[in-house]
C-alpha cells in the first residue's frame, strides 16, 4: 500500500513538473535580434541607444544589427532571422498589402506593429553650385535615391512624381546615406534623398565640411503628394538643424517598430511598456526619444498591432 502511495506521489510530482514546463518556463524570451539600418543612419543610432535600456528594464538581451533598412528588415522578420525591426510606416503598409515595393513577392504575414516612434523626414540635400534651389531643379541632375528597393527610393519616386519628374528624367544612383554624402562631397552626384530622423549623422558631417542646401517641398506639391499618399505629413526641419542651414518645409513618414508574430506577448508587452515608461532615459540615449508619445504611436498605423503592444495601449487607454 505504501509503495503504491509513494508511486502515486512521484507521478503527481512528475506531472506537475510537466505542466510547469508546458506553461512557458522554457519559452521565456532572453534575447532578441533587432534589425535597424545603415550604421550612419538614425535607425542604427536610435536602436543602439535603446538596446541597453530595454535589457535593463526587461532582462532581454537586445542585439542591434546594421541592415539595408525598412524593406530588408521586414524580409528578415519574414524569414525568422530577426525578432524586432524599425521600419517606415509606408513600407510596412506596402508589405502587409503586397503592393509597391512588395508587388513581386506578395504580402508578408509574419510581422505586427509595435509602435510608431518618431518622424522620418524626407530630406533632399543638394549642392547649390549645381544650380539646384528647388525639387524641380533636380531634372537632368545626378541624384542618389537611396539603396535599391529601399523605402527611401520609393519616397524619392513619389516626391519627384508630384513635380512631374520620373527616374528617367534624372541620372539615378542608388547609394546609402553615407555613400551619398561622400559622393556629393566629391562632386560625383548633385543631390541625394535621405529619409531619416533629422538631424541625420551623414548630413551633419557633410554640412560641417561642404556648402549644402536642404530643399523644401512647397505647400502645393506637398498637397499633391499627400492627397495620393496619405501616410505623408508636412514637417518643418528647423533652422540650424544642420550647421548654418535655414529652415526647410518638407514631408515625413513614421519610424515604426515592428515585431515577429512569433515573439511572445509578454516580451512585446514589456518592450512596449519600456519604450514609453523609460522615455526620460531614452532621451538621454538619443534625442529622438523626445518624440515618443502614446497618441503618435498608434495614429496612422494601418497594420495590426502585436497582441503584446495591443495589451499595453489598451491598458493605458491609448486604444
Amino acid at each position: 500500500m505504501k509503495l503504491k502511495k509513494t508511486i502515486s506521489i512521484i507521478l503527481v510530482v512528475l506531472l506537475m513538473f510537466s505542466f510547469a514546463a508546458c506553461g512557458g518556463g522554457d519559452d521565456k524570451v532572453t534575447a532578441v535580434k533587432f534589425a535597424s539600418g545603415g550604421s550612419s543612419g538614425t535607425y542604427y543610432a536610435f536602436c543602439s541607444g535603446i538596446a541597453p535600456i530595454l535589457k535593463d528594464k526587461t532582462g532581454i538581451e537586445v542585439t542591434v544589427e546594421a541592415t539595408g533598412a525598412s524593406k530588408a528588415n521586414l524580409q528578415l522578420i519574414e524569414t525568422g532571422e530577426v525578432d524586432l525591426a524599425i521600419v517606415q510606416n509606408d513600407v510596412m503598409s506596402y508589405a502587409a498589402n503586397g503592393v509597391d515595393l512588395f508587388a513581386t513577392e506578395g504580402k508578408l504575414t509574419k510581422f505586427s506593429a509595435v509602435a510608431a516612434i518618431y518622424a522620418e523626414v524626407c530630406q533632399i540635400v543638394a549642392n547649390p553650385k549645381a544650380g539646384i534651389t528647388s525639387v524641380a531643379d533636380l531634372k537632368g541632375k545626378k541624384v542618389s535615391v537611396g539603396d535599391a528597393g529601399s523605402g527611401v527610393e520609393f519616397n524619392a519616386k513619389q516626391i519627384l512624381e508630384a513635380y512631374d519628374i520620373t527616374f528617367d528624367d534624372i541620372a539615378k544612383q542608388n547609394l546609402s546615406f553615407a555613400d551619398s554624402a561622400e559622393a556629393l562631397k566629391n562632386g560625383q552626384i548633385d543631390a541625394f534623398f535621405c529619409t531619416a530622423g533629422a538631424p541625420t549623422t551623414a548630413i551633419m558631417d557633410l554640412a560641417t565640411t561642404n556648402e549644402i542646401a536642404v530643399l523644401s517641398i512647397d505647400d502645393a506639391h506637398a498637397k499633391i503628394l499627400m492627397d495620393k499618399y496619405p501616410y505623408y505629413t508636412q514637417y518643418e526641419i528647423p533652422a540650424d538643424t544642420y550647421d548654418g542651414i535655414p529652415a526647410a518645409m518638407t514631408v515625413a513618414v513614421k519610424a515604426t517598430i515592428v515585431a515577429s508574430n512569433d515573439l511572445s506577448e509578454d516580451a512585446v508587452y514589456n518592450i512596449t511598456k519600456t519604450l514609453f515608461e523609460a522615455k526620460d532615459e531614452i532621451i538621454v540615449a538619443h534625442a529622438k526619444g523626445k518624440e515618443i508619445d502614446t497618441k503618435y504611436a498608434v495614429e496612422g498605423i494601418d497594420v495590426a498591432f502585436h497582441p503584446g503592444a495591443e495589451k499595453y495601449f489598451k491598458e493605458i487607454g491609448a486604444k
